[in-house]
């Protein structure tokens, strides 16, 4: 199956390297490209593809004016958002809806795995945002109370590990669990906290490695 995607984002060299980069894959097509938030909303209400590439930060309407006014359309386009750092708008934007979240510097490779992993109904999230955005919920009051009411004793254990930056396995060796289990109570976690109310998906985390080429701008 053709996975059909747009693009937004407002650096030309960046836009224009993802498209080449996509082209090239046997099972997506580059439907758009857009370097602003109009033109985004434009190519997406009219072409409803599967999935929407979307960086955070455009001039005019920005990422985030893009997810809200989809969440409000019902569009039933999955995003993956493009960012380059980890920042509250990055939480943000999963509440509105987002179901992937790339940093700029990843592998090339991952965003073509991150796309294929949402568009089959998975959630993909690079680990050091997952854990910059359980941390900022830890460091507020209302955070600290959705922790109690949404999770279990142990989920809240694996949340402030996780707010910790300790990946699963030393979590998993904290705990005397199996790694399995720990990468099921993060996914939970996971779940509960960011995608508010939403059926569970499948989960990734990732890891960045440094020998692939990065996407810039």
């Amino acid at each position: 199956m053709t996975i059909r995607i747009v693009l937004a984002d407002d650096h030309p060299v960046v836009l224009g390297g993802l498209v080449r980069l996509l082209s090239a894959e046997r099972d997506i097509e580059v439907l758009a490209s857009a370097t602003n938030g109009t033109e985004t909303l434009k190519a997406t209400r009219n072409l409803l593809p599967d999935i929407l590439v979307l960086d955070l930060r455009m001039p005019g309407k920005d990422g985030l004016a893009v997810l809200g006014e989809m969440r409000r359309d019902g569009l039933p386009t999955k995003v993956v958002v493009l960012t380059a750092m980890e920042s509250d708008d990055v939480l943000a934007a999963i509440r509105l809806g987002a179901r992937g979240v790339v940093m700029k510097d990843m592998a090339l490779r991952l965003l073509v795995e991150c796309i294929r992993i949402v568009h089959s109904g998975g959630v993909w999230i690079e680990k050091g945002v997952a854990s910059h955005a359980v941390d900022r919920l830890l460091q507020r009051e209302s955070g600290i109370r959705v922790m109690a009411e949404r999770l279990t004793p142990r989920e809240v254990e694996v949340a402030q590990m996780v707010a910790d930056g300790l990946p699963s396995k030393h979590i998993a060796d904290k705990l005397a669990i199996t790694e399995g289990t720990a990468k099921l109570h993060l996914h939970h976690v996971y779940l509960k906290l960011m995608i508010d109310g939403q059926p569970s998906r499948p989960f990734s985390a990732t890891t960045l490695e440094p020998s692939e080429p990065r996407l810039r701008g």
